[in-house]
């Protein structure tokens, strides 16, 4: 059963890039239906914005971390004890649900007093359908949370496939909705989030954990539930996951900035700032997120045996490739950031005014893609070592001098203003990171980071002139607006490719490294079939 199979991190990592990728190219598609419709409106406004409380909700109680929390915990219960495992994953279990449900109660009830919170700048009409908004999504949380313990069994059997099928079906819920409840405007797509969460992020983990079977000795098989309230673990796993609920840091709290300070600017800067962000974490999830979600089960069982030079091998290693593969392209689609709007989003009631801005809030926001792999890799490696504490705290502390700073930009040059206090607050950040790791873990880590990262910004900048040139041949043809730009993406991105592989294997042998990696480990799969 291909759904139960265990990974090795190097398959994991590959497939947890191919979900990440298709799941942010369905959630471009869905941005796109959005767009079409809807273009950069105050009703598009309003249903990004109805977010900023679902996804506080979920940050509270640690839930885009709940499986990291739980996995080490699980691991280590299983490994001494199967019964005892169930009993802690059913004491876990059992609280979540309760503490979600309580939340998402409170919110439907203070609903029109959470929609004025988080959108101070919307009218008293757009706040009512804000109201609607989050009322729809709200119970999605419900979904998520409980869904989140599932994964961690899937995760800790190292069975990567269904979680990377998860989001694929939660986006598709999401444009199907909307598609189907087109004649409602954003409604539609509100309840394609509460119908994609609930299929995609539990029932299908469940059915997968449930007939899951036991991959290697000492993973659990099946799912053993009963409810109960009471575990000796249950306080070592409030302890890991208090500091991520306590502190709210920049990269989960950076998205609900935008739209809270967007709703202040100019009508439609909440949306030209989603579509560009959403831009913006393509390379930074299929590269970055994929390598710290795929290495995360690795680097906690080396934690747990403390082998303290494998963990900072394996862990130089992640943020080396990262940086190999993340710099190019994102200095790549700095170059191509028209092109790439224009061709996702420039028809229906997304205009030329439209594209304008938000290829220059995607541009500024492509500044900082390597700043965002680095915490990526970097954070899960704190919690690989079950520190949730230092990375909550150096997170919790950028976002408070971050505010300001989105509050300025914001108010003196609208969504490009709030574009540059992203790239700060996530720069802060990063660099909080890495200095803390270093003064307490060494420089190990770190080994040969600056000497690729250099390499490969070189060879990249290098690569664009001609890349450039190409891009700038195509649009001396004649051709209509969305064939001139994907001819100029594939001309550009084509040339810039070769130029940079032939340019790194001669000059950076360790910028083309992650790229000869993944060519021998596809050959040599590829070989045995032949």
């Amino acid at each position: 059963m291909i759904a139960g199979r265990s990974f090795s991190l190097g398959l994991a990592s590959m497939v947890m890039a191919g979900s990440i990728l298709l799941s942010r190219l369905m959630g471009l598609v869905r941005d796109k239906v959005i767009a079409y419709h809807f273009g950069a409106t105050l009703e598009s406004d309003v249903y990004f914005a109805a977010f900023v409380v679902p996804d506080f909700i979920n940050y509270l109680l640690a839930g885009g971390y709940f499986a990291i929390t739980l996995i080490p915990l699980l691991s280590e219960r299983f490994t001494l004890d199967e019964e005892d495992g169930w009993r802690f994953f059913s004491a876990a279990l059992t609280w979540i649900t309760i503490a979600i449900v309580l939340l998402t109660l409170i919110g439907e009830i203070f609903a029109p007093q959470l929609a004025e919170l988080v959108a101070p700048g919307f009218s008293p009409e757009a706040q009512d359908k804000l109201t609607l908004f989050l009322r729809i999504i709200l119970p999605a949380q419900v979904f998520f949370l409980t869904g989140s313990c599932f994964t961690a069994l899937l995760y800790l059997r190292k069975q990567f496939l269904v979680p990377a099928l998860t989001p694929l079906l939660y986006n598709g819920g999401i444009i199907l909705g909307g598609l189907v409840m087109l004649d409602r405007g954003m409604e539609g797509f509100c309840w394609g989030v509460l119908v994609g969460s609930l299929a995609g992020n539990l029932l299908l983990p469940l059915i997968a954990a449930a007939g899951g079977s036991r991959p290697e000795p000492g993973a659990p098989a099946g799912i053993r539930f009963a409810p109960r309230l009471s575990h000796p673990s249950l306080r070592t796993f409030v302890l890991l996951a208090l500091p991520l609920m306590i502190g709210q840091s920049v990269v989960v709290l950076d998205e609900q900035l935008l739209r809270i300070f967007g709703s202040l600017a100019e009508e439609g800067a909440v949306s030209w700032l989603n579509y560009a962000r959403r831009i913006m974490l393509v390379p930074v999830g299929v590269v970055a997120q994929a390598a710290g979600v795929a290495s995360y089960p690795f680097l906690a069982g080396l934690a747990a045996r403390k082998a303290d030079t494998e963990f900072s091998q394996t862990l130089a290693t992640a943020l080396r490739n990262t940086a190999a593969v993340i710099v190019p392209v994102s200095l790549w689609m700095l170059l191509a950031a028209p092109e790439t709007v224009g061709l996702i989003f420039m028809q229906g009631r997304f205009g030329s005014a439209d594209l304008s801005i938000t290829a220059f809030c995607l541009r500024v926001m492509l500044l900082g893609v390597f700043l965002w792999g680095v915490q990526q890799v970097l954070g899960r490696a704190f919690y690989a070592r079950k520190d949730t504490l230092t990375p909550s705290l150096a997170g919790t502390g950028a976002t408070l001098a971050a505010l300001p700073v989105y509050w300025l930009l914001g108010r003196s040059f609208g969504a490009a203003g709030l574009a540059a206090a992203s790239l700060t607050s996530v720069g802060l950040y990063t660099a909080a990171m890495a200095v803390i790791w270093r003064r307490r873990h060494g420089a190990a880590a770190f080994s040969g980071l600056l000497r690729t990262l250099g390499a490969s910004v070189a060879v990249a900048l290098a690569s664009l002139a001609p890349a450039a040139f190409a891009r700038w041949a195509v649009g001396l043809l004649a051709m209509p607006y969305h064939l001139e730009a994907f001819t100029m993406l594939c001309a550009s991105g084509v040339v810039f490719v070769a130029v940079y592989i032939l340019l790194a294997r001669r000059v950076a042998p360790q910028a083309a490294a992650p790229f000869e990696a993944v060519f021998l480990r596809i050959r040599s799969r590829v070989r045995p079939r032949a």
